[in-house]
Formats: structure tokens, C-alpha cells, sequence
């Protein structure tokens, strides 16, 4: 076989979407290894729905996420142009081959015939179908229709007998019956391809040997291949993944939470993360691995291991992987992505300094095994850099509420053991406190609960003597200071 060539061949009509990231990941993966070369084309003949932001969102998503292709709008290749409104010449070119084949016929009906068409095969109980009445015009017809200034479609004939057998690289082989098959459009009235067209003719000219797409686009095999007949194409590769449903089972939507990556890139999730969790979607490994680095998944990707039954999403997975990666990938990758969600809540400023920058890998360090993504970090992470925050209503009730007059002289206690304390240490402080702890005969908890709400306003977070380092003496005694006043006043209501 000749180089592997696969293609992703997005419609820039919008973001990109879960399905469509998982598509172009299996592409990616396949080439990848079997060191073939990945295309990227866009396919923006829809003038209707072409949006020009997508088009650029779509190669933005696909880099972040670490897809890069070989040959592409951007980038150029042998085969180029890349885009299909810039290749409409070839379409008209390959077009008219089928016509001068006899192959391919000019078809004059107008909308409203071709509703009455449907409408009578409604009526007795058919499939709505092209009758192929334009096939069997006269020169003479033809010529009247032109006069009358009709612009026509072009369609393909196509076969009444036999079947169309798609040999499918997951599902094996599936036969379609010619006669379930009209005469279809191959050219619409305003001169541009349709998509069954276009697609290969383009899958063609770029010599793409297997097409790797969505389980949706099954129902247009059939007709493509008679279009590669026509043409006289050799066939690629067909190889249709499963689709991708709901928890449910239905058909995945926006009800069912985010689904364009670039909202997840939004909500602080990582490419690594996403890119692990696609992965699974359709596809295994052959064993209960489910946290792969990249290498791994290019090394053990097969079309054969990939399932013919539809995957599940499970936003809960995801969420899961990326709290994995976001801990264990290295801390100045993490410091660097989450900078943007820190300057988000105004935590640090759009230029921060050597200094800025240093105590916020500090306070990441700290709080990163505890969240799930980016945003959550930035969150977890915000009395670190601000001490105007409210205390958690049910930890006053719990930890200052109770009995405030005991707090008062335990946290008293404890502020006055880290002052004396000289190197502002975890293993120190913690050292000072359990000093306090066992003088005063009480639980640890009794210190810990309170102070952990005095200096961070929440019951939950990383380990009390991991934030009393990181903010710092001054900044504890200070924090002490206002949640020992701040009780006071829920003493005297007592």
C-alpha cells in the first residue's frame, strides 16, 4: 500500500463539537501510527451557513488539542487548495466528464414538482424518490427549458439493479439496493458541488486512502462510491465510528451540558485531559488502562479495536481524567495555563511580575490535587490573594458559633504560638500548634476547624499547615486577628 493519507474535512458552520474532535482524533491517531499524513480541509461550499470565525476556531481547537495536520489550508501541500470554495473549477471540470460520459444528466424540475413528486410517492405508500423524467427529455425539451432560462441541477444516473456494498473497515460489509437509489444531485442550479460531490472528488485529487468519519455519514457511502465508479476512482478505505449518545442513550445535545471543546478549554479543562477521554469514546486499549499519555494511545491505536456500538458520554469521566492530569502534569505546565483564569477573577494583574508569578506556583502547588479543572483551581485558590472574604455560614455555625467565648481564647492561643515561631515552615507551625493542642488538653480539631475558617473563610481546602506557610506570618496573624474580633461579636449576641 502506498502512504497512509487521512483527512478531517470540518463545514466551518460552527464550533467544534465532541463528535467532530473525536473524528479528527482517530484520523490523527491512524496516521500517526502508521506514519502516514494527516490533511485538513474544510469543506465551506454551504455559503448559507459558512461562518469565517469558525473556520478559524476549528484550527485553533485542533491545535490546542495537540492535532496538528501536515497538509491544510495554512500549511499547503501537493494537493492543495484546501478549502472547497476554492476548488470549484475542479468540481465543474469532473462534472462535466460524467455528462459528456452520459453518466450525468441536467435536471429542470422545479421545487414545487419535486414536492408533487414526493407527494404522490406519499400517497401510494413509497419511499420519495427522483422519477427520472429529466433523464428522458428531448434535445428539443432541453433546449426549451434553457431558453426559459431554467437553471438546471446536475444528477447522477444511477443503476435500478444490483446493490452498492460498502466494505467497512469497523462494520464489515453492508449492502445498500440500488433501487432504494434515485437519479441524485451531484451539481446544484447555482453551479456549486454537493457534498457527496466534492467529497470525492477531493478524497480523490488528494489521494486520501482512508476515510475515517462519523457512523452518520454510513447512509452516504453508498452513493459516493457510485460516484467513485463514475469517475473511474479507485475506492479508499471507509471506516465509520460509533456515534456518541447521551447518558441517556439519546442523541447528544446542549441540554446534556457542554459539548464544543472550546467551551471545555473555557471551563479550565485540559488538552491532555480531552484528548485521553476521546480516545475512549468507541475505542479500548484491550485492557482496563484508562489514563494514557499521548505515545501510548498513537503506539496501541487499531481501526479493529474500535467498537461498532455507540459510546456513551460521561461528562463525570472527563472531569475525573482532567483532575488527574492537572495534578500529576509538571506544576510550571499547570502555573502557566491557569494564569488566564487567575487574571479572570482580578487575583493577579495582566502583567504579573517575577515575584506575582513565583507565590502564585505557590498557592498552585498547594491547591491543585483538590480541584478538577482550571477554574476550580482559580476558585479554591482566591484567599490567597484576597482577605475580604466572607466566612462560610455553616462552619461560623459549627467552628465559632458554638461555644465563642473558648474559640476566642484558642485561637488566641494559637496566633500567639505563630508568632514566636521563627522559620514559617509546615513542619515548624505545625510543630507550634501541636505544642498549643496538648498545653490546652484538646483536640486538634478544636484549633484546626477554626483557624482553617479564620484564615481561609471555608471549612474545606488543602492542609491547614500548607495554607498557614504559604500566606505567611504576618498575613496569618492579621487574618487571626479579624476572625478573633469577628467572634468577639458573636459573643457578645450570645
Amino acid at each position: 500500500m502506498s502512504q497512509i493519507r487521512v483527512r478531517f474535512a470540518p463545514s466551518p458552520t460552527g464550533s467544534l463539537h465532541i463528535g467532530g474532535a473525536r473524528t479528527a482524533l482517530f484520523n490523527w491517531l491512524f496516521a500517526r501510527s502508521h506514519g502516514g499524513v494527516m490533511v485538513l480541509r474544510l469543506e465551506d461550499t454551504d455559503t448559507e451557513r459558512f461562518i469565517a470565525e469558525a473556520a478559524e476556531q476549528i484550527g485553533r481547537t485542533l491545535a490546542w488539542l495537540g492535532l496538528e495536520w501536515d497538509e491544510g489550508p495554512d500549511k499547503g501541500g501537493p494537493y492543495g487548495p484546501y478549502r472547497q470554495s476554492e476548488r470549484v473549477e475542479i468540481y465543474r471540470a469532473a462534472a462535466q466528464q460524467l455528462v459528456d460520459k452520459g453518466l450525468a444528466y441536467p435536471c429542470y424540475c422545479t421545487k414545487e414538482e419535486l414536492a408533487a413528486m414526493r407527494e404522490e410517492a406519499r400517497r401510494k405508500g413509497q419511499a420519495p424518490r427522483y422519477d427520472g423524467r429529466c433523464c428522458r427529455l428531448s434535445e428539443e425539451e432541453r433546449q426549451a427549458k434553457e431558453a426559459a432560462g431554467i437553471k438546471p441541477t446536475l444528477r447522477l444516473k444511477v443503476p435500478q439493479e444490483g446493490q452498492v456494498v460498502v466494505r467497512d473497515l469497523i462494520r464489515g460489509e453492508v449492502s445498500f439496493d440500488n433501487a432504494t437509489l434515485d437519479d441524485f444531485i451531484i451539481m446544484k442550479s447555482n453551479g456549486m458541488p454537493t457534498y457527496n460531490f466534492a467529497c470525492v472528488v477531493d478524497d480523490a485529487a488528494m489521494r486520501i486512502t482512508h476515510v475515517i468519519r462519523a457512523e452518520e455519514h454510513l447512509s452516504n457511502t453508498p452513493k459516493q462510491i457510485l460516484i467513485y465508479e463514475a469517475l473511474g476512482y479507485e475506492l479508499p478505505y471507509f471506516a465509520h465510528v460509533p456515534m456518541i449518545l447521551a447518558p441517556d442513550r439519546s442523541k447528544l445535545s446542549k441540554r446534556h451540558g457542554a459539548t464544543a471543546v472550546e467551551e471545555f478549554s473555557e471551563q479550565g479543562y485540559l488538552p491532555e485531559a480531552i484528548v485521553n477521554y476521546l480516545a475512549l469514546l468507541g475505542w479500548s486499549p484491550g485492557d482496563d488502562r484508562e489514563k494514557m499519555t499521548l505515545d501510548e494511545i498513537v503506539r496501541d491505536f487499531s481501526l479493529e479495536a474500535v467498537n461498532k456500538s455507540a459510546a456513551i458520554y460521561d461528562v463525570r469521566k472527563l472531569t475525573w481524567l482532567n483532575a488527574q492530569y492537572l495534578n500529576e502534569l509538571p506544576l510550571d505546565t499547570i502555573v502557566a495555563r491557569a494564569v488566564p483564569f487567575f487574571k479572570a477573577k482580578g487575583l493577579i494583574s495582566k502583567d504579573p511580575s517575577g515575584k506575582d508569578l513565583e507565590y502564585l506556583t505557590t498557592v498552585i502547588d498547594a491547591v491543585r490535587s483538590r480541584v478538577h479543572t482550571l477554574a476550580e483551581l482559580a476558585e479554591a485558590a482566591t484567599y490567597f490573594f484576597k482577605d475580604d472574604f466572607t466566612y462560610d455560614e455553616k462552619g461560623v455555625r459549627k467552628h465559632f458559633a458554638k461555644k465563642p467565648g473558648e474559640v476566642v481564647e484558642i485561637l488566641s492561643r494559637g496566633r500567639d504560638a505563630l508568632a514566636r515561631v521563627e522559620s514559617f515552615t509546615v513542619e515548624e507551625t505545625e510543630k507550634a500548634y501541636r505544642k498549643v493542642i496538648d498545653e490546652m488538653g484538646i483536640k486538634g480539631a478544636a484549633l484546626i476547624h477554626p483557624t482553617r475558617l479564620a484564615l481561609s473563610g471555608r471549612t474545606m481546602g488543602p492542609g491547614l499547615f500548607d495554607i498557614i506557610a504559604v500566606l505567611g506570618k504576618d498575613e496569618c496573624i492579621k487574618r487571626l486577628d479579624r476572625a478573633i474580633n469577628y467572634i468577639r461579636t458573636l459573643q457578645g449576641q450570645d
